[in-house]
């Protein structure tokens, strides 16, 4: 009986708040975005060309990590985030399985008619797109950078889109405004990346975001 009186007068530890994941899940989103958007944008290789090299990245950072930092974002009770990392993350292990020949997606298509798998491949995207839309709306409330981002993201899925979806030659002009456009948006991930890590640490450095949560307050 002593044992459980102690037991229920021990003093309360207060739990060990968690850390932000949004820098790892934005910084993941990122580079790989940044890569494979150099790769459409033809930045010192063919446009249109082998892009196997972001399958790594795809697999591993911009895929699993995100996915982990969508968890811990459930954890600390961000729904968006939550939704948004797990979302994309996702996003990136899907795209690895279309270039990996083991699952036979490409070769699924071999067969089939002209253009098939360019009209698959720009449904793809162009549903991608209109999730983006709709967590773009979800940004009105949030920063000026995020909110961008987002806008830029919806724009990149819908020139990428339309460039299958129109049957144009590899390394087309509407392909490469699709890479431009995903190379301002990693930027933009890694900006907010930046300023979500150096707001909330001692450094030095404050990066402005320009809240939006104010401007609808009225």
């Amino acid at each position: 009986m002593s044992q459980v009186g102690d037991f229920k007068h021990a003093p309360h530890v207060p739990p060990t708040p968690a850390a932000n994941p949004g820098p790892l899940g934005l910084s993941a989103f990122a580079l790989t975005t940044f890569v494979l958007s150099c790769f459409n944008m033809g930045a010192g290789v063919p446009s249109g060309g082998p892009v196997q090299v972001v399958l790594g990245l795809a697999l591993f950072y911009g895929g699993l990590a995100q996915i982990l930092a969508g968890m811990w974002e459930f954890k600390v009770g961000n729904n968006f985030g939550a939704t948004a990392f797990t979302s994309y993350g996702a996003f990136w292990l899907s795209y690895a399985v279309i270039l990996i020949p083991g699952f036979g997606v490409v070769a699924g298509y071999a067969n089939a008619p002209d253009h098939t798998l360019d009209n698959a491949l720009g449904i793809f995207l162009l549903a991608w797109g209109i999730f983006t839309f709709i967590m773009w709306i979800a940004t009105f409330r949030s920063t000026i950078t995020m909110s961008s981002m987002f806008f830029i993201l919806i724009l990149t899925f819908f020139f990428l889109s339309s460039a299958h979806l129109s049957h144009l030659p590899a390394g087309n002009i509407v392909t490469r405004i699709g890479g431009g456009l995903g190379l301002v948006t990693a930027l933009l991930a890694w900006y907010n990346a930046a300023s979500g890590l150096y707001n909330s640490t001692s450094t030095f450095v404050r990066l402005p975001t320009g809240s939006l949560a104010h401007a609808h307050s009225d």
